[in-house]
């Protein structure tokens, strides 16, 4: 396909009145949507941004504030729900054809290695792992720190309880 000195008039013209790419190739016709693309890129017609309009900022800052408290609400209250023990009920090994809903789907292995297999343990409520391997998945967001003996409380956990 060549583009006309017709066919650039007309590009120009409905590229400069807002029309789409798609809009524009189905006007001229014989044209698809990124041969309308590229030669605006090549012409160098302006891009089309579009912004998002606000109603106003006094409903955005509210709306903003309001979900900041909605996620800290859930995030603390996942944690507070969860209890700490130092004795956890003993692992229960499941093989992947043997989880369903209410079990810890964490993985103790390789997946390529004979003895691979899932904790088995039951799992809590909304979640997909147990208390235990819970603790390991949701970790701060900077450094991870690692857990050398599984019957101390590992720091991090200590400041999710203290700030939950």
């Amino acid at each position: 396909m060549s583009w006309t000195d017709e066919k650039v008039a007309k590009l120009k013209e409905l590229w400069g009145s807002g029309k789409t790419a798609s809009q524009i190739a189905e006007i001229i016709g014989g044209v698809s949507r990124n041969a309308v693309i590229g030669k605006s890129f090549r012409l160098n017609l302006s891009a089309k941004i579009k912004t998002r309009k606000a109603t106003s900022s006094q409903n955005f800052d509210k709306s903003l504030d309001i979900k900041n408290i909605n996620s800290k609400r859930g995030r603390k209250s996942k944690f507070k729900s969860l209890i700490i023990e130092k004795d956890f009920e003993p692992e229960n090994p499941k093989q992947l054809e043997e989880l369903d809903e209410s079990i810890c789907k964490w993985p103790i292995g390789h997946p390529d290695e004979k003895n691979f297999y899932f904790c088995g343990r039951s799992s809590l409520k909304d979640f997909s792992y147990c208390k235990l391997h819970l603790l390991y998945a949701y970790q701060p967001k900077g450094k991870k720190e690692e857990v050398a003996d599984k019957d101390e409380v590992p720091e991090f956990i200590e400041k999710k309880i203290q700030s939950a």
